[in-house]
């Protein structure tokens, strides 16, 4: 059991109470006692900024599956999970899922790629969304379907789920020894590095004539991107200075211009991190996980290793770069921008909080309604100070059943412009349509954050809702998982 008291929202029937919980506990966030429905619903407000229209206000977050085959090409499972998507109603499908621009760019060997060989499979997918989301809805008003691509960087796993084959920027000194790393361990050269570049332009010259409406160059959660953001020590062209750490972006943002200039660009970023966190040695014992510490890093200060992180203090935040990084997206006319925090690797509780841990995580050392309104603040920080954005926001599926009532009032007070969901999309793809348009919520469906669906790819199975989706509550995996002896709170 987490050593901390934390009020179990599935318990909780009255939005009232819930509201002064956030109250006791001191999270801001917003949240109204009654849903409006139809054209009275925030969530069905349209949105024409910066180029883009939006008919609603829901946007669907890129996950990766563990699912596609061997080969990088969509299983059945695949379809089914996109086929989902379109039951979201959702006008903004963020990338679906996180998709390889080369086999070695993989974050497992069930990952999605983007290659000669699977763009017929590819492009069935983008059908499949399409035509589910036209029979959930009923409207020709299509919805923006984007890929996001994607290289996993120090997290590179294809081919074999428990051998992990990094391809890191620089050495950390905490993440490379979980990695075992040696000091010698070779770093991406440049000429490497001008390789990948070139992938991501195949990439989204080919996901323009599959029919994607924008790419997302991932910068988030550990993987290649994001750790550019990061590369203080790292030697050359590549990093040091926050204009080389941005090269790679830049880059890439110039060779997808020159190639497919009509081609919408997006980024997801990670606004901020902090140091590694792990459990806490003293309250963990075999079977049970302690609440999560920071790694120790008194002999790291000043911390080098960080993107929006206070290098003083490394469990604070610092959106000083991250200020500066969303003006250079709006120097080179990006406008489209999805942020989250963090990463599941080393301080899950960051990127997503839950109550229950996923098996190579921790207990959480806050109540996670502190971690939803931390990555809410920021996202309302962000976005008052660039307006021109349109801005999705990440970490609202622990709010269970008061995610509606939360997310109508943070578009209807302009905290957020869209509202992305990735985990609740596997229990619930249409929680938020069926409150917009005033249904009944089915409560049974409501995600609880158990982390099965990071816990499963860990195990090397494919990532979904194991405690609430038939599909995969009766599946083969179901009885795997369980034997794992997940360990929970």
């Amino acid at each position: 059991m987490t050593a901390i008291p934390i009020l179990r929202l599935g318990s909780v029937k009255e939005v009232q109470r819930f509201k002064v919980h956030l109250q006791s506990i001191g999270a801001n966030i917003p949240c109204d006692s009654e849903l409006l429905a139809a054209s009275e619903s925030p969530l069905q407000w349209p949105l024409l900024r910066s180029g883009f229209k939006f008919a609603n206000r829901i946007a669907v977050q890129p996950m990766e599956g563990w699912d596609a085959l061997p080969d990088g090409n969509p299983s059945e499972n695949t379809l089914r999970r996109w086929q989902r998507f379109g039951n979201s109603g959702a006008k903004l499908i963020w990338g679906s899922e996180a998709v390889a621009v080369s086999h070695e760019g993989r974050a497992n060997p069930n990952q999605l790629v983007i290659a000669p060989h699977t763009y017929a499979g590819l492009a069935n997918l983008r059908a499949t969304l399409i035509k589910s989301y036209r029979e959930t809805t009923g409207s020709d008003e299509l919805p923006l379907v984007g890929l996001q691509l994607t290289h996993s960087g120090r997290y590179c796993r294809p081919n074999v789920h428990n051998r992990p084959e990094p391809k890191i920027l620089y050495h950390h000194p905490i993440l490379d020894p979980k990695l075992g790393l040696s000091a010698d361990f070779p770093l991406l050269t440049d000429e490497q590095i001008a390789g990948i570049i070139e992938d991501f332009h195949r990439a989204a010259r080919a996901a323009r004539d599959l029919g994607f409406d924008f790419v997302d160059v991932k910068h988030c959660h550990g993987y290649l991107g994001h750790e550019f953001l990061s590369a203080h020590t790292r030697p050359g062209k590549y990093g040091g200075s926050f204009e080389n750490r941005t090269r790679f972006l830049r880059e890439i943002v110039e060779g997808i211009r020159s190639i497919s200039p009509e081609l919408q660009i997006a980024v997801r970023l990670s606004a901020f991190d902090t140091v590694p966190y792990r459990p806490d040695p003293s309250a963990t014992s075999p079977g049970k996980m302690g609440p999560g510490i920071p790694e120790p890093h008194a002999h790291l200060i000043p911390y080098h290793w960080g993107f929006g992180v206070n290098p003083l203090r490394p469990t604070e935040m610092d959106l000083t770069e991250t200020k500066q990084f969303l003006a250079l997206l709006e120097t080179i006319g990006i406008r489209l921008v999805n942020l989250t925090a963090g990463s599941p690797y080393y301080n899950p509780h960051m990127q997503r909080p839950a109550l229950y841990p996923p098996s190579d995580g921790y207990q959480p050392p806050e109540d996670p309604l502190i971690g939803v309104a931390r990555q809410m603040e920021m996202v309302r920080e962000l976005k008052t100070q660039f307006p021109q954005f349109v801005v999705v926001g990440s970490a609202y599926s622990y709010l269970q059943d008061f995610l509606p009532h939360v997310a109508q009032a943070a578009i209807r007070e302009g905290w957020v412009d869209l509202i992305g969901l990735g985990r609740m999309i596997l229990s619930y793809p249409a929680l938020l349509l069926d409150a917009a348009e005033g249904r009944t919520l089915q409560h049974k469906l409501v995600c609880r954050t158990f982390s099965d669906c990071t816990t499963a790819p860990r195990k090397g199975m494919p990532s979904g809702c194991y405690p609430l989706d038939e599909h995969y509550k009766t599946s083969e995996f179901a009885a795997k998982l369980k034997a794992a002896k997940v360990n929970r709170p």
